[in-house]
């Protein structure tokens, strides 16, 4: 798991430190586009830091400004803990802070959530949390708008940039490549994203949003890497087949892609994980009877 532990720091001192600008090699030249169409550079603005991960403010397509507004973080970034393999949490309250940052990774605010619309480990490892305010507030009181997440699945050469609100640190690389099964401890997540080697992310960039350069949209969100080359343990995921072959790649890094978010959202950015196309893990009864008690 991408966390700020013990190791994530000595990371950083072997590094020289974390800095505000991009790193690795550059990706592939962007398909040309006109200048009305032309998104523009990655920055860190919509990005957010939490207490121990990164992560970003987003938008759904079917979006309204008046709609409460939504963070977007990794399921093992929880105030709680991690969920266990096989736990879906929906609704349940929250009041955690996040640190809304500018362009220039500069603070401009603090949120707070009211809520975790949805939390899981079990196929892809994302937290939701609903907000105390809405998108246009948030743009009129700091003129910062929510990053646009994709409905459509990322390509195999797709030029992305991993963006750290938590170490203020951008990642340059490109899409190398999807993952049947990528298996770490207790945990299996699904059709995984694969980064080439230049998106090197550590401890603290768990949560990150990957942003595709081309449309300038969140496509996938930062979670984990092979971090010793073991073979499917904690920090150190597996790549599965489908013929059940294992590979370990050591030193690279993944991240799980968000375009079947969109299907599980409807009017007012209300959770409805029966909606037609949606795909993501139902919290079992034992799940929702725990829910039902925090609430």
């Amino acid at each position: 798991m991408r966390r700020p532990l013990v190791c994530a720091l000595t990371t950083l001192l072997f590094a020289g430190g974390a800095t505000v600008a991009g790193t690795g090699a550059a990706g592939a030249a962007p398909q040309e586009r006109t200048e009305s169409t032309k998104p523009k550079a990655v920055d860190f603005a919509g990005t957010v830091a939490l207490s121990n991960c990164s992560g970003s403010l987003v938008r759904l397509p079917g979006s309204a400004d008046t709609d409460p507004a939504l963070v977007l973080t990794n399921g093992h970034c929880l105030e709680t803990g991690m969920p266990g393999a096989g736990d879906v949490i929906t609704d349940r309250p929250s009041s955690r802070s996040f640190s809304l940052l500018n362009s220039t990774a500069g603070k401009v605010a603090t949120l707070r959530a009211v809520k975790i619309s949805y939390a899981t480990m079990t196929d892809t490892d994302i937290t939701l949390y609903e907000l105390n305010t809405t998108y246009a507030k948030i743009k009129q009181q700091y003129g910062i708008s929510a990053l646009a997440l994709s409905g459509d699945r990322s390509t195999a050469g797709t030029p992305i940039k991993v963006v750290s609100g938590y170490w203020k640190r951008i990642y340059t690389c490109n899409v190398d490549g999807f993952v049947h099964q990528l298996r770490e401890a207790d945990w299996t997540w699904k059709d995984s994203l694969r980064y080439t080697p230049s998106c090197n992310t550590i401890g603290g960039t768990s949560g990150s949003p990957v942003v595709d350069v081309n449309s300038g949209k969140v496509v996938a969100v930062n979670n984990t890497g092979n971090e010793s080359g073991e073979r499917c343990t904690m920090n150190n995921p597996c790549e599965v087949d489908e013929n059940g072959q294992v590979t370990v790649r050591r030193g690279i890094n993944y991240a799980q892609q968000t375009y079947g978010i969109t299907k599980c959202f409807g009017t007012g950015n209300k959770l409805d994980l029966d909606l037609p196309g949606c795909e993501l893990p139902k919290p079992s009864e034992d799940d929702e009877e725990g829910m039902a008690a925090l609430r």
